[in-house]
């Protein structure tokens, strides 16, 4: 029974470092808008793999201050989207 604990453990732990590896891919874009009051920027963006969508222009959520400061309209940047708590999400720029 311990064996089947530890390769189910050892299952769970690839499977989610795999995954995360994936979602840390940078995707380009350009910042097109920026809105403080509401913590969302606008990108036009090349396909983001990681959520399965094309090429677009598109509204996420910024709601960590660290990111906002690195994001300027009409700048040129590579930064990473995820869904949290349901909301498309910039998470990582670069």
């Amino acid at each position: 029974m311990k064996n089947l604990v530890k390769i189910a453990l050892a299952a769970a732990l690839t499977i989610s470092a795999a995954a995360g590896a994936y979602a840390q891919e940078f995707t380009k874009g350009v910042v097109t808008k920026i809105d403080a009051k509401t913590n969302k920027v606008t990108i036009k963006h090349e396909q983001l793999k990681n959520l399965d969508m094309p090429a677009m222009t598109m509204v996420f959520r910024a709601d960590d201050p660290a990111i906002r400061a690195k994001l300027k309209k009409g700048a040129s940047i590579e930064f990473v989207a995820e869904r949290v708590d349901g909301k498309l999400t910039v998470t990582q720029v670069k």
